[in-house]
């Protein structure tokens, strides 16, 4: 199991819930919005959530004004 800091996992939870309703594309802002971070300190944990998260695929997708990123969720099979 991966550990995360308390903002990785607020990050990864709300990605998980969204992703859950069908929602696939996300900015920093409007995470950070939802959770009460910034979007600076978002933006800068994503990256590196994309390659520690387990159950969540993140993938940068396109950046106009910012960043857009593609959230799938993993399903768990044995």
């Amino acid at each position: 199991m991966t550990d995360y800091s308390d903002e990785e996992q607020r990050i990864i939870s709300y990605l998980r819930e969204s992703a859950a309703r069908g929602e696939r594309y996300f900015r920093a802002k409007n995470i950070a919005d939802a959770i009460g971070l910034s979007s600076k300190q978002v933006g800068a944990r994503l990256p590196h959530l994309a390659e520690k998260s387990d159950d969540v695929d993140i993938e940068k997708w396109g950046r106009a004004r910012s960043t857009t990123w593609k959230v799938t969720v993993r399903s768990s099979t044995a």
